[in-house]
């Protein structure tokens, strides 16, 4: 990573990894967010109980 990307903020460069458009990356990182808890729904299905050691997966941020 060079010294000038870890001088922008994280924010600028999703933005700037869209063109620009604000609108885009958003849609974006929300549509990942919902495959995401997707993921976790379903790992919270198939994993057993006594493996997970009766964790129960949060699907938001408390």
């Amino acid at each position: 990573m060079s010294t000038e990307a870890a001088t922008v903020p994280q924010e600028d460069l999703i933005i700037e990894a869209y063109g620009g458009d604000a609108r885009a990356a958003v849609r974006e990182l929300l549509a990942d967010a919902d495959f995401l808890r997707d993921q976790l729904y379903t790992a919270s299905v198939l994993v057993s109980k006594g493996y997970a050691r009766s964790w129960k997966p949060q699907y938001e941020r408390p």
